[in-house]
């Protein structure tokens, strides 16, 4: 799991909130993300390989696709973390006991402890930063604002936002050394904002664009033929719970961090967190803690199902290089789609074969925000006058 008790606990003179979590039965803490993470990471990869039946994939170029793709690489790469990281705890006892040694000459299990967390961290933050930029890009792609360029920016603030925060809230922990950490609250409250700065950015931001860029769908769809039919309501509609879908796999994932670290916050203003009374806190805490290892590794796998459905098991490791007979009005359009190609694109076989520049370009914003969704209706497929291949 992602949390930053793990740098925390990484200091010898660790707060008692973090060593309460910590020390609560960490064969089976470890035991529970080693599982999870594991069948995360292997429905993941089973979700984005190519399958038998389906038109051979192209890597997406457009900018929404790239940015799906880069948010399951970043969950793939943290739950290795994750994995990486429980195995050795669990493998070697004698060489994580190091860490909270008094006189301890041996730095290795201390490095150990903090990269692997800041790696875990750092990862996910990142996958936070891209889902905000993935709102960011829908919203400006309804706004004719945004175009392939954009992913070069978008690239720029993940990473630079991911790493700068990760190295400042690490730095500002473990000042002036690593001994001397979690002394007072000034060392950890820096690193505890960083860290869950970017949750709560997607947590309050991205609900309020997805619910603008649904309103812009709508008018664009309007506009498209100066009519809203049935079939333009519901492709409306379909968008509209993708968004849903990927608000709710993220809350699901994420809300018992948020309720955890509130937790331990309040057991650690208290003069002793062992107190009866607290008995129930405690409890809640410890429970939240074993959920966190459950639900943070599982967000790459139920991301893929929010983001193209359920692709199936029938996996074709036998690439082929052949045209796809796209019949789209722009071939960039036709070519953006992973895992699964997904087309929009105007079906009228009336006598005027020319579309207009901004109907072609209203095709193309509801093609990249539509694109790997495999979960559609196949009779929005054949009678919408908007889109094809739904």
């Amino acid at each position: 799991m992602a949390s930053p008790r793990l740098e925390t606990y990484c200091c010898p003179n660790r707060d008692a909130a973090t060593q309460l979590v910590m020390s609560f039965q960490p064969e089976v803490f470890c035991g529970v993300c080693i599982g999870s993470a594991s069948v995360s990471l292997l429905l993941t990869i089973l979700q984005l390989l190519p399958k038998k039946g389906q038109s051979p994939r192209k890597m997406p170029k457009a900018s929404s696709s790239t940015i799906l793709l880069l948010i399951s690489i970043c969950d793939i790469l943290g739950g290795l973390g994750m994995i990486f990281r429980s195995s050795v705890w669990l493998g070697f006892p004698s060489f994580i006991a190091n860490i909270s040694a008094a006189n301890r000459t041996d730095m290795w299990p201390s490095a150990f402890c903090v990269g692997s967390a800041m790696w875990i961290q750092l990862l996910y933050s990142a996958g936070f930063w891209w889902l905000f930029c993935y709102a960011v890009d829908s919203y400006l792609v309804v706004r004719r604002s945004a175009g392939l360029s954009t992913i070069v920016l978008y690239h720029m603030m993940t990473w630079g936002l991911a790493v700068m925060l990760c190295v400042e809230g690490i730095a500002l922990l473990y000042y002036p050394s690593l001994s001397s950490c979690e002394n007072g609250l000034e060392h950890a409250v820096p690193h505890y904002i960083t860290t869950y700065a970017p949750l709560l950015l997607v947590l309050v931001v991205n609900p309020i664009l997805f619910r603008r860029t649904v309103s812009a769908v709508a008018s664009l769809l309007k506009g498209r033929h100066g009519i809203y039919t049935e079939n333009e309501r519901r492709l409306g509609t379909e968008i509209q719970i993708r968004f849903f879908k990927i608000m709710l796999v993220f809350i699901i994932c994420w809300s018992s961090n948020i309720i955890n670290e509130s937790l331990l916050f309040y057991l650690e203003m208290q003069p002793d967190i062992n107190d009866m009374p607290l008995k129930n806190i405690r409890s809640a805490a410890l429970i939240t803690w074993i959920i966190m290892g459950v639900l943070n590794p599982m967000q790459g796998f139920l991301f893929t199902l929010a983001f193209y459905g359920w692709t199936g098991w029938r996996v074709d490791l036998k690439w082929r290089k052949r045209e796809i007979p796209w019949e789209s009005m722009s071939s960039s359009v036709g070519e953006n789609t992973y895992p699964s190609p997904v087309n929009y694109q105007s079906n009228n076989h009336d006598s005027k074969k020319i579309s207009t520049t901004d109907s072609q370009q209203t095709d193309e914003a509801i093609s990249m925000l539509s694109e790997g969704n495999t979960s559609g209706d196949d009779r929005l497929t054949r009678n919408s006058p908007v889109y094809q291949g739904w």
